[in-house]
């Protein structure tokens, strides 16, 4: 273990030379970071495999395309989270019940902001917490990623139960997915923790993609068949704000 530790310690060494140099040779990155040749030599091949750097026919090195990959994603959930907490703040003020920002994070879904409810009792939620795409107020998302997209996600997922209603039948999952890409929102009870009960709405981006979803959520009690329609049609309403502001067009 600490070996392993030792290892990525001295590879972030070596990247963090590209932070004031565009290009070095690897005498020059021996030079600046006084790893033994042999090692380096292996670092650097490791690097190159995984994409983190490239090397040019003069036999420099800089650093791979993964990290625009990863320097764009970072940049656009900055953008989302600073664009959609206005937005967030003033839903959550009205409705007063914890206010959701969620994203697609590979196979699953994470919150990347969080405003909670002044409500005495509150969700075990937090920024950062990850949740399976299929459950909860992330499933709004699955409902609008392409279908090609969602159901090859569909066909090789293992519907877990995480809460007493958490929908493990594929069957059941693409009616829902169905039902709330069509309505344009989604409402679910006790799929992630149980008695607790969401509303969510789809964000989009400039580009006409789902990129994020907003959610209201909190304690089932709160969310009685004749509040629904009023927290269905806020979240709707918040989650269009923001799309705009990416510039989306509809």
């Amino acid at each position: 273990m600490q070996a392993s530790n030792k290892t990525v310690i001295k590879s972030m060494k070596i990247l963090k030379l590209f932070l004031t140099h565009a290009k070095l040779s690897f005498n020059d990155m021996m030079e600046h970071s006084g790893i033994p040749k042999t090692s380096l030599h292996r670092m650097i091949r490791s690097l190159e495999e995984m994409g983190f750097l490239t090397k040019d026919e003069d036999g420099y090195y800089s650093l791979g395309l993964l990290f625009l990959q990863f320097g764009q994603l970072v940049a656009d959930r900055l953008d989302i989270r600073t664009i959609a907490r206005p937005f967030m703040k003033e839903l959550r003020d009205d409705v007063e019940e914890a206010v959701h920002l969620i994203v697609k994070d590979g196979n699953e879904a994470m919150y990347i902001e969080k405003l909670d409810t002044p409500q005495p009792v509150r969700l075990y939620t937090s920024i950062g917490r990850r949740s399976p795409l299929y459950a909860g107020d992330s499933r709004i998302i699955l409902a609008y990623l392409p279908k090609e997209e969602q159901e090859a996600y569909i066909e090789t997922a293992e519907l877990k139960p995480v809460g007493m209603g958490t929908i493990t039948d594929k069957r059941m999952l693409r009616q829902l997915l169905d039902e709330a890409r069509e309505n344009g929102y989604a409402v679910t009870r006790s799929e992630l923790e149980d008695y607790t009960a969401s509303v969510s709405a789809p964000i989009f981006n400039g580009q006409n993609q789902v990129a994020a979803a907003i959610s209201i959520a909190g304690i089932e009690a709160r969310y009685r068949e004749e509040r629904l329609p009023e927290l269905i049609v806020k979240v709707k309403e918040t989650s269009m704000k923001i799309s705009k502001k990416l510039g989306y067009s509809f």
